[in-house]
């Protein structure tokens, strides 16, 4: 007789510990020697490819290549991320364009020829733009976003376009073109959203940097969920035009990295006024400021931070722990922090939001410059049945609220002037430079759940700038990221703190779902057999095979009894 018993567990790094893991472990250098490749892109920065192009020691083509192989492996397989929702298909063609500029002596700048991974809302002339719902699977505009034409004018070869929370409506990124996305750093977990497509990739190394849009949390949720350094900038610093709206009013885009300098170059890029954009008029007679100038190593000694003690409470040990220590390293790099707490918070943003206010109106707008579609609004949108079944309540919420520019409407911009300016006389009074929280006061949660603990509305509801950045981990491996808010346009300011942080020591680490590549291909599971007899006179013995998949960090087991009837067996050990 033949009695089954399987198992499956996640907690394997413990239970097999070296014995397994050392006889997968490879490091970067082993797998670009295995791999015949030129340069490892695995957590590469803009700078290592730069000059490893400068060197010859690879190409722009070369990298798109290894990028892509990344994603074959590691988006469809393995951890199965589902980070992009298209490649674009012109992408070598555009390296190799690239690649004879710089060979007849044309470097465009730091951007020149690096891959980058765009949200499914940019608008590419080459590529639909769909925000990630099927409904506009084949949206193609005519003209690039302001962004996108900025980064190919500096010579950045586009990947592809990265899924995200449909039409941008919540942070746990599912939608109806790209379903669900995972984190990286647990594949049973959601990366935070809406921009959770580009946060995975570029947390997994599918590019050097993505874009991202940030209307509450957006941008911050993801670089908080993937170890990442994100900014959410000043309202009116980068150009909205091109990008597929959720809310006009609080709508920004801006870059998610790996590092800070690598952040401060792709705004460097994309920051500047543009006629097409009415907020971006804000920067008439302002310097626009230059981020990579701003990387000081030693910006905290000196620095005033105020430590919004609001946003600790209901949080997560873990994360408290972590946000707290980073608090304490910020003071020992000679910063002075400050504790503040106000009751007076929660009462100033509410009814700030100006979301579903907006959604209904914008999508309209944005839908008719490019007439032809089949869809046309959200009703049109919900009439098709198009859509996640998840976002459905939230669609009909938006699509009954009446025209823009009536009393509630203006109730509530009112609301976001108050909130900012009690803000900024806040800091002011404090007589900080900053103020610094928990970016997620939760974990991030199991994919099919609800994502809670978000401290999102304090900059996205007032238009102040926000950073966030790695804390470092929980005691379970996942990311913990702390936000830093200032005044308007104080954007280099955050970012040159940000940069002494990071100086202090690594708080990033790679996922372990996402390694280096060896010979072109991720870890596969690998297996062992394990075979115990008892006596002969009894003829009993066990089997007993055990898998090890480093990707999704389980070690999985089924055990064969033979010789012996079930009712005789008490427990396998």
């Amino acid at each position: 007789m033949t009695t089954r018993f399987g198992y499956s567990s996640a907690w394997c790094r413990t239970l097999v510990g070296a014995a397994v893991l050392i006889c997968h472990a490879t490091t970067s250098a082993e797998a670009q020697r295995q791999s015949g490749a030129a340069v490892e892109v695995h957590e590469a920065t803009i700078t290592d490819l730069q000059r490893a192009m400068i060197d010859g020691r690879t190409t722009s083509l070369q990298l798109v290549n290894a990028y892509l192989a990344r994603i074959a492996a590691f988006d469809t397989r393995g951890p199965a991320l589902n980070a992009m929702i298209r490649l674009d298909p012109r992408a070598r063609e555009t390296a190799r364009r690239l690649d004879a500029e710089r060979r007849a002596g044309k470097v465009r700048g730091p951007m020149h020829g690096i891959p980058i991974i765009l949200k499914d809302n940019f608008n590419t002339a080459d590529m639909p733009t769909s925000g990630g719902s099927l409904a506009l699977a084949g949206h193609q505009t005519s003209e690039d976003a302001f962004v996108v034409a900025r980064l190919r004018a500096a010579g950045a070869v586009i990947l592809g376009k990265s899924n995200m929370h449909e039409l941008a409506a919540g942070i746990t990124t599912i939608s109806s073109l790209g379903g669900q996305t995972r984190n990286p750093y647990d594949p049973r977990r959601c990366p935070g959203g809406s921009s959770g497509g580009t946060g995975a990739a570029i947390a997994a190394s599918f590019a050097v940097v993505g874009w991202g849009s940030d209307t509450c949390g957006s941008i911050r949720i993801p670089a908080a969920f993937g170890s990442l350094v994100g900014l959410r900038p000043t309202q009116g610093l980068v150009s909205r035009a091109g990008v597929m709206p959720l809310s006009h009013t609080q709508d920004i885009a801006g870059p998610l990295a790996r590092t800070v300098a690598d952040l401060a170059i792709a705004l460097d890029i994309t920051v500047g006024a543009d006629p097409a954009d009415p907020q971006a008029r804000l920067l008439d007679g302002r310097t626009i400021p230059h981020f990579t100038d701003s990387l000081k190593a030693g910006a905290l000694r000196g620095a005033r931070i105020g430590v919004l003690r609001n946003y600790f409470t209901d949080a997560d040990g873990d994360i408290l722990d972590t946000v707290r220590a980073a608090v304490r390293v910020m003071a020992s790099a000679g910063a002075d922090t400050v504790s503040v707490n106000v009751s007076w918070l929660d009462s100033l943003l509410a009814g700030t939001s100006m979301i579903n206010l907006d959604h209904k109106g914008d999508l309209i707008d944005y839908l008719a410059a490019t007439p032809g579609g089949t869809v046309t609004s959200l009703a049109s949108m919900l009439a098709s049945g198009l859509h996640h079944d998840a976002l459905e309540a939230r669609y009909r919420l938006a699509d009954s609220i009446g025209v823009r520019d009536g009393p509630a409407y203006q109730r509530a911009l009112a609301k976001q002037r108050t909130a900012r300016d009690a803000i900024i006389a806040l800091m002011d009074s404090l007589r900080v430079d900053v103020l610094v929280y928990p970016t997620m006061r939760r974990k991030p949660v199991l994919a099919s759940d609800p994502q809670l603990g978000s401290t999102c509305a304090l900059a996205a509801q007032t238009g102040l700038p926000a950073l966030s950045m790695p804390a470092g981990f929980t005691t379970d491996g996942l990311p913990v990221g702390i936000e830093m808010i200032g005044r308007p346009f104080a954007d280099a300011r955050l970012v040159s703190l940000a940069y002494a942080f990071e100086q202090q020591g690594p708080r990033r680490r790679a996922p372990f779902s996402t390694p280096a590549l060896v010979n072109g291909r991720g870890p596969s599971p690998r297996s062992f057999d394990v075979v115990v007899r008892s006596s002969a006179a009894s003829g009993a013995s066990a089997s007993a095979r055990f898998t090890y998949d480093p990707s999704l960090s389980t070690l999985a087991f089924g055990v064969r009894l033979t010789g012996m009837p079930v009712s005789a067996v008490q427990a396998v050990v």
